[in-house]
């Protein structure tokens, strides 16, 4: 069985920034990061797909950017949090912890999403400051997939309060393309009661 292993990363290390943004700035990272998908998906060391949906993908089906979902948040470190076990699609549980809780207004709305950072990774030297934003909100089994999103994230230096959380880089774990993955299930505490009609759609193979 294939395992989900926190894709995109690169991408998101490489698109995402912390505090304030330009409005230009803030549109180019979110067109790079849905290029960069889209050619992840294309390429046959790293796509999901099978090989014929490989080859008949195009592009992600994603919602028009909207810099209203790129937002504002404060980073609250939350440092006595213990470990838990993740729950996921299969029975792997990996190994995680709250690393810090973000405090935003969205839509008018003030809200709170946790991070998490992976055990298995904080010791790695590529991904040592790696985050783990997963949610849920009003759009998964309309317009998005059933079981949540993702977003990809840094661990901000420790003067840095704010930082710039994104939903137009919001992607699908891999169980959206194919069975056979084992991806994380988004904890109850981050479900958003608001539809998130930003980033990537459900899945379908008609491309």
């Amino acid at each position: 069985m294939k395992t989900y292993i926190f894709s995109f990363i690169f991408l998101v290390f490489s698109y995402f920034s912390f505090g304030q943004n330009t409005a230009e700035s803030q549109l180019e990272n979110a067109k790079k990061f849905q290029e960069h998908l889209n050619e992840e998906y294309k390429d046959p060391e790293e796509s999901p797909l099978s090989e014929q949906e490989r080859l008949a993908f195009t592009a992600h089906n994603f919602f028009e950017i909207d810099t209203a979902f790129i937002v504002d948040a404060e980073f609250v470190r939350t440092p006595y949090e213990t470990t838990f076990r993740m729950q996921t699609s299969s029975d792997r549980q990996p190994i995680y912890v709250k690393y810090a809780d973000l405090y935003f207004t969205l839509k008018g709305k003030k809200m709170k999403l946790a991070v998490y950072q992976s055990q298995s990774l904080k010791n790695d030297p590529e991904y040592y400051d790696y985050l783990f934003l997963p949610f849920t909100d009003l759009t998964n089994g309309k317009s998005t997939y059933g079981g949540g999103r993702y977003i990809d994230l840094r661990i901000p230096e420790e003067d840095v309060k704010n930082i710039t959380l994104d939903f137009n880089q919001a992607y699908n774990p891999y169980c959206a393309y194919s069975g056979g993955y084992s991806c994380p299930v988004p904890p109850a505490e981050n479900n958003l009661n608001l539809a998130i009609t930003a980033g990537v759609k459900a899945y379908t193979n008609k491309h």
